[in-house]
C-alpha cells in the first residue's frame, strides 16, 4: 500500500487533483501562497482586480526601454519635420526644446511603476513646450502614451486630470496668453481648432478606457477558468477520497473481525483460524484490486477502466463478505431492475456497502436487512439492523455517513440515517436514475435530512 501511495504521489505527472504535488504543477497555484481563496479561486473575493494588480506589479519590475526609445526617436524626428513645415509660424527648435521633448518621453520609462508621475511630468513638459511657441508635433503622442498607461493602471482620475490640464493650458495659451508668449507675431487661434484638440483628448481617453475594460474582462474570464479548474480538481479529489474510503473501510472491517476471530481460535481451533486467515487474504486481495483500479484512473484519467465499476449486481459478493465477518444479511428486492446508469448503480452499491460496514463495526446485532426497490426513475434503498450499538470505538474515520450523503446528493437523491426507537439503526436512500443538474444537486444537499446518531 505504501508503494502504491508513493507511485500516486510521484508518478501521476502533476495532475490537477494532486494535492501534494509541486505548486508549479497545480493550475490553481499561480497566485502564490498569500491571499485568501474565494469564489475567484486563488485571487480571493477581489477576483480580476487582484489578478490585474499582480500583473501590474510584475510588469513594474521591468522598464519599457524598447518602446520608450522607439517613441523618443519618433518624437525627435517628427518634431524636426514639423518644425520645417511650420517655419516662420512657430519658434525654431533649440536645445531647450530638445530637452523638453526628451523629458516628455524619458519620464515614460516609469509609466508602469509610477503612472501618475509619468503622465503629469509628460503633460507639464508638453505645456511648457507649447507655451514656448515651439512647433506643434508628436509631443502630444508622449502625453497620449502616459495617459493610456495611467488609465490601464487604474489611475483614471490622474490621467483625465493630466490630459484636461494640457487641453485647458492650450486653450488659455492660444486665446488669452498668446500676447505675452512667443512667437511675438502669434495671433489668437481659431475656435474650430479647439474642437480638434478636444476630439483628440476624447479619443485618447476612450481608447485607454476600452483597453482597460477589455483587460478586466480577460482577467475575469481567466479567473473564472482557474476557479472552474480548481473546483473540478476539488471534486475529483473528493470523489477519489470517497471511493478509496468505501473500498478500504468495508474490507478492513472484515479483516479486523476475522483477525480477532483468528487470534481467539489460534490455540483452540486451528481449522476455524485457518478459515479466518483465508477470509483475510481474500478480502485484502479484493481491496488491493479495487485500490489499483482507482489509482489507475488517477494515472490515466482519460483511459477506460480495466474493470467495470461495482454495482448492485455484485450485492451477493457483498453479502458473502459480510457473512465471513459473522453478519447474516437478508436481501429483499421489489420491482423489476431496468437500465440503471453506472453512476447511480455505483452509488447504490457503495451506500449498501457502507451501511453494512457500519453494522459490522458498531452494532451488537449479527443480522441486517437490505431492501432494494426499483421504481419509475428511482432506486430506493433500505438497510436496517436491530442493534443496539456497541458504544465502543471501532476505528472508523467518521466519514462514512457523510460519504453516503455526498453520493446521494451528487446525483440529486436523498438519504436519511439515524437510530430507531427500538435501538436499531436505519438507512434510507433514494437515488434518481437520471442525472440531476448542478442546481438540483445543490438544492438537494440543502434539504437532505441527516439524523446521524453515534455511528460513522
Amino acid at each position: 500500500m505504501a508503494g502504491m501511495e508513493e507511485q500516486y504521489s510521484h508518478g501521476s505527472g502533476g495532475r490537477p487533483w494532486e494535492q501534494g504535488g509541486p505548486p508549479h504543477r497545480r493550475p490553481w497555484a499561480h497566485a502564490g501562497p498569500e491571499g485568501p481563496r474565494g469564489p475567484w479561486g486563488p485571487w480571493g473575493h477581489d477576483g480580476p482586480s487582484r489578478w490585474l494588480t499582480g500583473m501590474r506589479e510584475r510588469s513594474a519590475t521591468r522598464l519599457p526601454w524598447p518602446s520608450t526609445i522607439l517613441l523618443g526617436v519618433f518624437v525627435m524626428v517628427g518634431s524636426s519635420v514639423a518644425a520645417r513645415a511650420q517655419l516662420g509660424e512657430r519658434a525654431p527648435l533649440d536645445l531647450f526644446a530638445r530637452v523638453l521633448l526628451f523629458t516628455a518621453v524619458a519620464v515614460l520609462l516609469l509609466r508602469h511603476r509610477r503612472p501618475v508621475l509619468a503622465v503629469f511630468v509628460s503633460a507639464a513638459a508638453a505645456m511648457v513646450y507649447l507655451g514656448a511657441g515651439y512647433p506643434y508635433g508628436p509631443v502630444f503622442l508622449a502625453v497620449a502614451v502616459g495617459c493610456f498607461s495611467a488609465v490601464v493602471a487604474g489611475r483614471r482620475r490622474a490621467a483625465w486630470s493630466a490630459v484636461g490640464m494640457v487641453w485647458l493650458g492650450h486653450l488659455l495659451m492660444t486665446h488669452w496668453f498668446y500676447r505675452w508668449l512667443p512667437p511675438s507675431s502669434d495671433s489668437a487661434a481659431p475656435w474650430g481648432q479647439e474642437l480638434g484638440v478636444a476630439a483628440w483628448v476624447v479619443a485618447i481617453v476612450a481608447a485607454a478606457e476600452f483597453v482597460r475594460v477589455r483587460r478586466e474582462q480577460w482577467a475575469a474570464q481567466r479567473a473564472q477558468r482557474e476557479a472552474a479548474e480548481k473546483r473540478r480538481a476539488d471534486e475529483e479529489r473528493l470523489r477519489m477520497a470517497r471511493e478509496l474510503h468505501d473500498v478500504l473501510a468495508h474490507s478492513i472491517s472484515v479483516i479486523n473481525v476475522q483477525a480477532g476471530v483468528g487470534l481467539a481460535l489460534l490455540d483452540s481451533d486451528l481449522e476455524q483460524a485457518r478459515t479466518a486467515l483465508t477470509t483475510i487474504k481474500a478480502a485484502s486481495k479484493e481491496a488491493l484490486g479495487e485500490v489499483r483500479q482507482v489509482l489507475d484512473t488517477l494515472r490515466a484519467p482519460g483511459d477506460a477502466p480495466r474493470a467495470p465499476a461495482p454495482g448492485l449486481e455484485r450485492l451477493p459478493e457483498l453479502v458473502d463478505q459480510a457473512a465471513s465477518a459473522g453478519l447474516t444479511v437478508t436481501v429483499e428486492t421489489e420491482g423489476v431492475r431496468g437500465a440503471v446508469p453506472p453512476g447511480a448503480d455505483l452509488a447504490a452499491f457503495r451506500i449498501v456497502q457502507e451501511a453494512l460496514t457500519n453494522v459490522v463495526r458498531h452494532s451488537c446485532s449479527r443480522t441486517a436487512r437490505v431492501r432494494i426497490g426499483y421504481g419509475t426513475g428511482r432506486v430506493r434503498l433500505g438497510i436496517d439492523d436491530d442493534g443496539p450499538a456497541t458504544g465502543s470505538e471501532a476505528g472508523g474515520s467518521g466519514n462514512g455517513l457523510a460519504g453516503m450523503r455526498e453520493r446521494a446528493t451528487a446525483l440529486g437523491g436523498t438519504i436519511e440515517a439515524g437510530s430507531r426507537a427500538d435501538g436499531g439503526f436505519r438507512v434510507r436512500a433514494e437515488i434518481p436514475l437520471h442525472p440531476a443538474s448542478s442546481v438540483d444537486a445543490a438544492s438537494a444537499m440543502d434539504t437532505v435530512q441527516d439524523t446521524t446518531g453515534e455511528r460513522a
